[in-house]
């Protein structure tokens, strides 16, 4: 299991995997009060927590699928890309799309953290690609059936 080193300047519980073989875990609110976002509001809710990355990770900051089902709450930059030479606060940039006001709460689960690794790239410019069988066929080139 990879190791990452957290400081924790909040009064949450550190992240953990809801069950074995969870992909993302659950990332709380560490507010001093209740925020109330208004729909179509977004607003930047802190987690108290500080991560130090591996060299070729990332943490992804994913929307809840229960928030987002039943209440309008996602993840507006989803996902939001933690680099492994930030230090700042994992931050959650919630955004309330539904037609009612949601208040989050201290403690509340609002988000889900991924770690996954990356590969950084160096383009090579060239005057012409090669052919697939795809071509340039974009959104919605296969169909609806």
């Amino acid at each position: 299991m990879l190791k990452i080193q957290v400081v924790n300047k909040g009064h949450q519980p550190l992240p953990a995997y809801a069950t074995a073989m969870s992909a993302g875990m659950d990332l709380r609110a560490n507010i001093d009060e209740p925020i109330t976002l208004q729909p179509l509001e977004r607003r930047l809710i802190g987690t108290g927590l500080h991560i130090a990355l591996p060299e070729g990770y990332e943490a992804q900051v994913r929307p809840r699928s229960g928030l987002a089902l039943k209440k309008g709450i996602t993840v507006l930059n989803a996902p939001g890309t933690v680099d492994a030479d930030y230090r700042g606060e994992i931050g959650v940039v919630l955004i309330n799309l539904s037609q009612e006001p949601f208040v989050v709460n201290d403690g509340e689960r609002i988000a889900q953290l991924v770690i996954a690794r990356h590969e950084q790239a160096d383009f090579e410019v060239v005057d012409v690609l090669d052919q697939t069988e795809r071509g340039e066929g974009g959104y919605g080139h296969t169909g609806v059936k």
